[in-house]
C-alpha cells in the first residue's frame, strides 16, 4: 500500500508525542520494512524543518528534514498540484495540497491523526492506529521495533 504521512504523523515521532508516538513509530518501522510505500507531500520537509527549528535549533532541524528525505519518497509538487488543491472541498489549505500530493503520486491512502480534516478526501484516510491494524493483517506480522 502506497500511503502519504500526514505532517502530524510524522511530527508525533519526531517529537515523541506521549499517546501516538507509538502507533506512528511503528508505522515508520513498518515502512522501513517494505510492509508499506511512506510518501510524504514535499511541503512535510518544510513545515518540519520550521517547527523543529523553533523547537530544537537549526542544526537539528536540518538532520530531521535529511533523515525525512531519506525514509520516504516525496510526491511531487507543481503548480497544477497546488491549483487543483484549491479545488478540493477541504478547508484548510495545507491538507488539501497534502491530498492533491496523494491524488496526483496515485497514491492509496493518506494517514493523519486528523481524520475530520480529511473528511471529503477521495482516497482512503486513516488514524496510525487503523493503519497500522491494517498493516498488520496484511503482513500477519507486527513490524520489529528498532
Amino acid at each position: 500500500m502506497r500511503v502519504l504521512f500526514d505532517t502530524d504523523v510524522i511530527l508525533d515521532v519526531l517529537l515523541d508525542r506521549p499517546g501516538f508516538s507509538e502507533p506512528a513509530t511503528a508505522l515508520f518501522e513498518a515502512n522501513e520494512q517494505g510492509l508499506l510505500d511512506g510518501y510524504i507531500s514535499a511541503i512535510t520537509p518544510v513545515n518540519v524543518f520550521y517547527i523543529a527549528r523553533k523547537l530544537k535549533g537549526a542544526e537539528m532541524a536540518r538532520r530531521v528534514a535529511g533523515e525525512l528525505l531519506a525514509i520516504f519518497r516525496v510526491c511531487p509538487l507543481d503548480q497544477a498540484t497546488l491549483q487543483a488543491a484549491l479545488l478540493l472541498p477541504l478547508s484548510d489549505y495545507e491538507d488539501a495540497v497534502q491530498l492533491a500530493s496523494a491524488i496526483v503520486g496515485e497514491l492509496d491512502a493518506i494517514v493523519t491523526r486528523n481524520l475530520e480534516d480529511y473528511k471529503n478526501a477521495t482516497l482512503a484516510v486513516f488514524s496510525p492506529t487503523q493503519l497500522l491494524a491494517r498493516v498488520i493483517e496484511e503482513s500477519n506480522t507486527p513490524p520489529a521495533a528498532s
